[in-house]
Order: structure tokens, then sequence, then C-alpha cells
């Protein structure tokens, strides 16, 4: 499916110069693990002709696909840059670039302390129902959901609405900073009942080097400008350093309605 790509003007030909726009998925691109909308993946398609675009999310590759492949498209290709995991997996043109590894850089027995202690703070938790999944292995984080992933839509929406009354990711995340001081890790709340651990430094920010290079290619661009959208554009929210992050333009959505109401005014 990498020749959809191209029906795209090359990277370095588009109209609008030197400019990528970056997209968060869950609560930007799309609700919370559902399919983008066929509006939106239009004006996607619509914007690619002028500008390049790309997603940055914590989930694997797998989830992307599932949430912004519509009609079985390849999101590697129908994006122009497509990163995975914050970037730890990475396409350009639906052509992977290096990767990084979570466990490589923890090492084995650090990784089985962490899961540990994670699953046993879970199994003391006193919650009003648990599913399952409960630890995510990522190759570059880890996703821990209290409730567990595999709740439905519903589940999750009441999860969410409990853990913003009762804090239970944000009061796990501090006992956890707490039991593990020295392992140079990052805790970030992301999407409705979860939260990511990763190498400091392994945040959303991880993706930008991919940009930053992209100039050393034969055909690369060197971009001045990067936009950013996303949902948690707050401290302790998952998209805070990229969205702050002084190489980045930053804008806040609300919901995927005001991603695509904002795309409309920024580009009419």
């Amino acid at each position: 499916m990498a020749a959809a790509a191209s029906v795209y003007p090359p990277l370095n030909e588009r109209p609008i110069k030197n400019t990528v726009l970056l997209f968060d998925v869950d609560d930007t691109l799309t609700k919370p693990r559902q399919l983008v909308k066929p509006e939106m993946a239009q004006l996607l398609s619509e914007l690619r002709h002028k500008v390049a675009i790309g997603f940055v999310g914590g989930s694997n590759l797998v989830k992307q696909q599932e949430q912004l492949g519509i009609n079985g498209v390849d999101v590697t290709t129908f994006f122009d840059f497509a990163f995975a995991e914050n970037g730890l997996t990475a396409y350009r043109m639906g052509e992977q670039l290096a990767s990084a590894s979570f466990i490589g850089w923890i090492g084995e027995e650090k990784y089985k302390e962490l899961v540990k202690w994670i699953l046993h703070y879970i199994a003391d938790l006193d919650l009003p129902i648990k599913r399952g999944t409960f630890v995510e292995f990522r190759n570059g984080m880890i996703n821990v959901s209290p409730i567990g992933r595999n709740a439905s839509v519903a589940e999750r929406n009441d999860y969410e609405a409990y853990d913003k009354q009762h804090h239970i990711r944000t009061t796990m995340i501090e006992k956890l900073k707490a039991a593990f001081p020295d392992l140079g890790l990052t805790y970030s709340v992301g999407g409705q009942i979860s939260f990511d651990v990763f190498p400091t430094g392994w945040d959303k920010t991880y993706c930008l080097r991919h940009i930053e290079v992209d100039k050393e290619r034969p055909d690369g661009v060197e971009y001045t400008t990067i936009h950013f959208f996303g949902d948690k554009a707050y401290k302790g929210g998952n998209d805070w350093e990229i969205y702050s992050d002084e190489r980045t333009v930053g804008h806040a959505v609300k919901n995927p309605d005001d991603t695509f109401r904002q795309l409309k005014e920024m580009f009419p």
C-alpha cells in the first residue's frame, strides 16, 4: 500500500514550504480508541496536497491503524510521517525509520521490579470494576491502566469520571516516583484510563528528532515551522512536552471537532 503516497506532491514540493502539521490521535483526530470520521480523513487528505502532515501517539502502530486506517488504508502512507509510541516506531512516506527499545534501555531485571510493583499496587486498588491488560508492553514504553485496557467504551467513560474525582492515576504516579526515584523515568497521563511510563526524554518530543534530520535526506526538507495539535496540552498531560517545546507552535484542542474547526480556520 506504500504506493498510495505517490498521489501527493513530494515533500519538498508542497505549496506551503518547510512546514509540517503533527497531530495527537485520541481526542484530537478521533474519539478515544474510535475510528476517525470520514470528514476528518478527507480534510487531512486535502491538507496533504498543500503541507506535510503526521501523527504522533503513545499507542502502538496496530492501534493507530485501527483508528486512522479508514477503509483499510495503511496509516504509514496516509500520513507523511507516522510516529507510533511517541516516535520510537517511525515511518516517513511508508518507509520505516530507526527505532529504539524501552526494554533494551532499562534492562530486564529493573523492568521486572517495576512491573511487579505496578501489578501489586493495582491488585490492592479498590475500584468499582476491573477488566484486563493492566500493563501493556510497547517498544518504547509501558502503558499502565488501573481499570485494564479491555474496558468497554462505556466503562472507559465511567472510569474517566471516577478518576477525575478520586485521582487514581495521579496518586499512583506519585507513589511510583517515590518507589523508583533513580530509574530516570517519566510518567505521563494520557487518554481516559491509563498513563505511560518511559525514559525521560522519550515523550512526544522524541519524534522531533526525525523531523529535524529530514533535511539530511536527498529529497528531504528543513522544517522551520512545526505545528502540533493535542488535547492533553497541560502539565502532566502527554501532549505538554511537545506542545510547549520551543521548536513547535502548539495548538490546544478540546476534541476532534475542535481540531477540524481550527484547521479550517488556519487553512481556508
